[in-house]
């Protein structure tokens, strides 16, 4: 060794640096997670009106290329009056008939113990000891099975409920938060995006398909189930009032709400409508509602759902229903979307994973 040649030298202190350097991007990462935390809800639906209506937001900003900020202003109008105005007249509407049911109920006009008895009563004889071996010949013996069945599925939607119709101001406010949020997101969402994907540290094509699938599944689930519950229940709700069912509104909305869950759907609503009509002679009304239910109403699924999704891009029927019921008991109302979504990722990160694995380099898209 040459006396002259200097000692080499322990380059240690870079790389105790970027380590600590990178501790300050997690804490702070975490520390701004748990700020905006109580906003959650706001900010993911703004995230999701930003990626639905981005491909509009482009129509208008093509046609005014020069005015980004009155583009994502005009886009922002049209979300309130394509979505925001009509969800309160309906939410105003609902809540005046689910009022009104709730009085017959109490004055007794309405006796679902007698309406119950009246069914099984008109049930063929066959059938009667089935329904005795199923615990369902019993109105309150039923009735506690259904309760069981359903609330542990929907006890944090209905407290989410509660909790909005107690803090009207804090749902204002996020909903302000969600509409400020949104207005940003349109006009700077493609920048913010780029930023997003330079600073993610993966490779280029993992991260191109991460974001892809990310936006794709975002689409997917508004387009493939928030608008097929929408017409679902619209004709569910129209064909209850032709019929002269009472509470049409209401039925309409629960039918919405149920086609969200792919292996339950819109029949467990009007099927026992339908068995109830059968039952107490109503049998042309009943036949109807069997032949809309399940000519008209079961097949909206299978033929707008391909038209507004495709096929390529739908997850299992029952990794959506675990995931939204999931998402439901997590996160409430917001898991409708953020529990598929999670499932889609999931989804997606593995077969990057498994091509890895093989050796493949993983495609953008």
């Amino acid at each position: 060794m040459n006396p002259d040649t200097p000692p080499p030298t322990l380059n240690v202190t870079p790389k105790i640096e970027d380590g600590f350097f990178l501790g300050v991007v997690l804490i702070v990462s975490i520390a701004f997670a748990l700020v905006v935390e109580p906003f959650f809800g706001a900010i993911l639906w703004g995230v999701i009106a930003a990626i639905v209506f981005a491909p509009i937001n482009r129509q208008i900003l093509m046609a005014m290329p020069k005015h980004p900020n009155g583009a994502a202003l005009i886009t922002l109008f049209l979300i309130l009056g394509i979505v925001i105005v009509p969800a309160f007249v309906l939410g105003a509407a609902l809540l005046q008939e689910a009022a009104y049911f709730y009085g017959k109920i109490q004055s007794g006009e309405i006796n679902f113990a007698r309406l119950f008895s009246q069914t099984v009563a008109s049930m063929p004889d066959w059938l009667r000891p089935y329904l005795r071996r199923w615990g369902l010949s019993n109105f309150y013996a039923a009735q506690d099975m259904v309760t069981r069945g359903l609330t542990s599925s929907f006890r944090t939607l209905a407290a989410q409920a509660f909790q909005i119709g107690q803090s009207a101001f804090s749902f204002l406010v996020a909903l302000g938060v969600m509409l400020y949020l949104t207005y940003f997101l349109l006009r700077d969402g493609e920048t913010l995006s780029q930023r997003i994907a330079v600073a993610a540290p993966l490779r280029a094509g993992q991260r191109q398909a991460l974001i892809e699938q990310f936006v794709i599944v975002i689409r997917a689930t508004i387009k493939g189930s928030i608008v097929v519950a929408i017409v679902q229940g619209l004709i569910g709700g129209l064909v209850f009032w032709a019929l002269g069912i009472q509470g049409a509104l209401l039925w309409g909305v629960l039918m919405g709400a149920f086609s969200l869950l792919p292996a339950v759907g819109t029949a467990i609503v009007w099927a026992p409508v339908a068995i109830y009509l059968f039952a107490t002679g109503a049998i042309w009304q009943g036949a109807v509602l069997v032949a809309c239910g399940v000519l008209v109403i079961g097949m909206v699924d299978n033929v707008l759902r391909p038209i507004l999704v495709g096929r390529d891009t739908r997850i299992p029927d029952y990794v959506v229903l675990i995931s939204t019921l999931g998402g439901l008991e997590l996160l409430g109302f917001s898991g409708i979307v953020i529990g598929p979504v999670i499932a889609a990722l999931f989804i997606a990160t593995w077969n990057i994973f498994t091509r890895m694995r093989g050796g493949d380099e993983v495609p953008a898209g």
